[in-house]
């Protein structure tokens, strides 16, 4: 079902549609009153933040900069610490950087956080030894343990993940406006892992390269690079429950627009982009830049009615199209998907998750990825968006700052057998702070001299 993008719409109009992954709370009038206590609070977020992020988003569609995003699958409250918060930041601020000196130019850094605490489900309900309970949809709506008190959605918990956001994101400011992200001082992100890794002394190349490349602008400049002390960072979540969405959606006056203020880029998945369905009917009305989870299973009318609802007036870094087919899958399903859009007219941000397409049953039955699969992935969007004239203008990555053994592959070479030695996802397997690092490392390399790109076939 198409939705037309003339028709009215106001924050709470998802409410006359078909809406997908919400979970069912049994009071609602403790939900009505979650929900008016969110409306009042301040927003996590400002307009102008946003309006900004749009502006780098359009310079990404130009091929001026290039959008790293990436954190964990879903929060937990019980990651809402100094320490853990300033290590996520450390592992993006370090790729940005490797992406930065090896692209030459601007990388917009886009995290997973402050607010990704919900996630879609296959099922609604879990069975164990005949007891059947509620998913777990995250922290935001009920919790882990498997007891029919802790699964059941509370709305309380609504919330409690707008101050866990809030919390998040005030401490990420002010680290960045404290120093933390200083390009003079890249030393001071390194974590305390890399010392051990592999890939220590590349790192130090890149931070040194960098540091003499700032000293040198500066002695012939006389004048600090003003611009590259800070490093910009924006937050951006899955707009899941669509009641904590629209409690923080609001209207501003001098824009004359509405803006969801929980967070600067929401995106839709791909469990909940169906046409006339409840989360495009909201996104479509918010000035925020959108993202949409892309697979192989959309075929080119969905994508082209998605592309003209979200973004019906074109306009530059409103739209970004998050493509995960998986290795197998995206030779056939990217190539389409660009013509797709290409027949539309309208211009958007591609960018490449190869995480999700990839996510397999190890022997164990854990979850996990393969670092070689996602790589391939990678090189192949690499290659393929080129060909076709097109530009893939950023990742979309899962990813920890921990020493977790979530994700097999990498420089280290976890096995199947390794998992178990620290696998603490809830949900979906990350790659580690090493595999994080390699992987940018493994970009830049490709970006640097894609005539030696490995690992791609001929045909």
């Amino acid at each position: 079902m198409k939705t037309p993008a003339h028709q009215p719409w106001n924050p709470a109009s998802w409410q006359t549609r078909p809406a997908q992954q919400q979970p069912v709370y049994r009071d609602q009038e403790a939900l009505l009153a979650a929900v008016a206590q969110l409306s009042r609070l301040p927003p996590i977020v400002v307009s102008w933040e946003v309006e900004r992020l749009r502006e780098e988003l359009a310079a990404a569609q130009r091929g001026e900069r290039f959008l790293l995003q990436g954190g964990d699958c879903a929060e937990s409250f019980d990651d809402c610490e100094s320490d853990k918060i300033a290590t996520r930041l450390k592992i993006l601020l370090q790729m940005s950087l490797v992406l930065t000196q090896a692209m030459k130019k601007p990388v917009i850094r886009l995290g997973r956080m402050a607010g990704q605490y919900a996630k879609p489900r296959s099922t609604d309900t879990e069975t164990r030894d005949g007891l059947t309970l509620p998913s777990y949809r995250g922290d935001i709506v009920n919790h882990a343990e498997f007891t029919a008190a802790a699964r059941e959605p509370d709305p309380a918990l609504l919330l409690r993940g707008y101050e866990r956001a809030a919390l998040t994101l005030n401490f990420v400011r002010a680290l960045v406006d404290g120093g933390f992200a200083d390009l003079h001082h890249p030393e001071y992100w390194d974590l305390g892992f890399v010392g051990h890794s592999p890939l220590k002394a590349e790192y130090e190349k890149i931070v040194a390269s960098v540091a003499d490349g700032l000293e040198f602008f500066e002695t012939i400049s006389d004048k600090e690079v003003h611009q590259s002390l800070r490093a910009e960072f924006y937050s951006s979540h899955e707009a899941l429950i669509l009641n904590y969405e629209q409690a923080q959606t609001r209207y501003i006056p001098r824009q004359n627009r509405w803006y969801n203020l929980s967070t600067h880029m929401p995106w839709i998945g791909m469990r909940t982009a169906q046409m006339g369905g409840a989360h495009v009917e909201y996104c479509r009305g918010i000035s925020n830049p959108v993202g949409v989870k892309v697979g192989a299973a959309m075929d080119a009318e969905w994508l082209q009615q998605l592309v003209t609802t979200l973004n019906p007036q074109n306009i530059p870094g409103k739209l970004t199209l998050i493509h995960r087919f998986g290795a197998k899958d995206i030779e056939t399903a990217l190539p389409k998907a660009i013509q797709a859009v290409r027949a539309t007219g309208q211009s958007v941000l591609w960018i490449c998750d190869p995480m999700h397409g990839n996510t397999e049953n190890s022997q164990s039955g854990l979850k996990t990825r393969r670092f070689e699969n996602i790589l391939r992935e990678l090189d192949l969007a690499f290659r393929i968006h080129a060909e076709m004239g097109s530009q893939l203008g950023g990742v979309h990555i899962e990813l920890t700052g921990e020493n977790v053994t979530e994700c097999t592959g990498g420089a280290r070479g976890l096995a199947d057998i390794d998992l178990q030695r620290a696998y603490k996802s809830t949900v979906d397997p990350r790659l580690n702070y090493e595999q994080s690092l390699e992987l940018a490392m493994l970009i830049a390399e490709r970006t640097r001299a894609p005539q030696r790109r490995r690992g791609l076939p001929s045909g």
